[in-house]
């Protein structure tokens, strides 16, 4: 047969590559899938559709809860410090940890991963990382979509996306119309910036130095809340919950009370960490702070005094929660009291 000028590899996607790293997707994936009792359909990778048995769970009135999110601009620090295989706990976190906010039980996770040459070395970095993820929120990985598109994306840039799936009984719903005057915020410490904020941090790195150590902070993964919050739901021991992600402590809390009432916040008793420290002595107000990024929070609930002794007793010593503020009726809808420590 006569060569052709023009063929899909020539204009910079290879296929074969793209099978082998189905292939390896599918080979590692059922292996993972086999040492879990979740009921799967272990023929899911490489099929055109995803399928997933939800006939076993037993959950009264059963509600399904889906999310969908990316790890935004912290990809490009992923490629400058060449590190790849925490990227993609950032990516399930990001997905699950809004998934919980609603007391859902993750179930399963799909990702979609756009470059514009697939590197394999690479990606099963990525994929590694998006595995673990999983592990650690105990819910599958069953699907996904890896887009080879040259010309979008030059050789070394890539954007990932994930949707995930949970489960929760009508019943154990988290509500903000739970939230009574009086409840108090206790916040969860942050693993550190997460997943938001990162063009500001890029906008920083492009004129001032950083240290090897807080280098390394700023890829650190986003922390996975969802066996401590589910336990919580289980022992119906929170009335709401925040997700502390885009817009901040502030902005993230008032999606989680009624509209009749106000937060009431004590910024002294956040506790910061040195990365953000770090970010706030390049000229970075105390506000654009508290909007852009977590400032040590990752996720915040809204209790019942009465709860706390119970509550303290699921979270491991480095991410005790801790009191900030209080629900009210009266003054304006946020009420800010004194300065974040720096």
């Amino acid at each position: 047969m006569k060569k052709t000028q023009n063929s899909y590899k020539k204009s910079g996607v290879n296929i074969s590559i793209a099978n082998k790293f189905v292939d390896h997707i599918a080979k590692i994936t059922n292996k993972n899938v086999k040492k879990t009792l979740s009921p799967i359909n272990s023929d899911n990778i490489g099929s055109f559709g995803s399928s997933f048995d939800i006939s076993k769970i037993k959950i009264k009135d059963p509600v399904i809860v889906s999310c969908t999110d990316g790890v935004g601009t912290k990809i490009d620090l992923a490629n400058r410090f060449k590190k790849f295989d925490t990227i993609g706990i950032d990516l399930v976190a990001m997905c699950v940890n809004d998934l919980i906010v609603q007391g859902a039980k993750p179930l399963f996770f799909l990702d979609y991963i756009a470059l514009g040459k697939i590197n394999l070395k690479k990606t099963k970095s990525i994929l590694k990382g998006i595995l673990k993820g999983c592990k650690i929120s105990n819910c599958n990985l069953i699907g996904g979509e890896t887009a080879e598109m040259p010309g979008i994306y030059s050789k070394d840039k890539f954007d990932l996306a994930g949707f995930s799936v949970g489960i929760v009984s009508k019943k154990k719903i988290l509500n903000k119309k739970n939230v009574k005057e009086n409840n108090l915020i206790y916040a969860i410490p942050s693993s550190g910036v997460h997943s938001n904020g990162y063009s500001l941090v890029r906008s920083v790195l492009k004129k001032n130095k950083i240290s090897k150590k807080l280098k390394d902070e700023l890829l650190k993964p986003t922390k996975i809340y969802t066996k401590e919050i589910l336990h919580l739901v289980k022992k119906n021991l929170i009335n709401s919950a925040a997700h502390i992600t885009g817009g901040g402590l502030v902005e993230n809390l008032l999606r989680s009370i009624p509209k009749d009432l106000s937060i009431n916040i004590d910024l002294a008793q956040i506790k910061t960490k040195k990365i953000f420290k770090w970010l706030k002595s390049h000229n970075i107000s105390d506000q654009e702070m508290l909007k852009t990024f977590n400032c040590g929070v990752g996720f915040c609930i809204i209790i019942d005094k009465k709860n706390i002794k119970k509550i303290k007793t699921c979270f491991p010593k480095n991410y005790m929660p801790y009191q900030i503020g209080f629900i009210s009726k009266k003054g304006k809808k946020i009420n800010l009291h004194n300065s974040l420590k720096w």
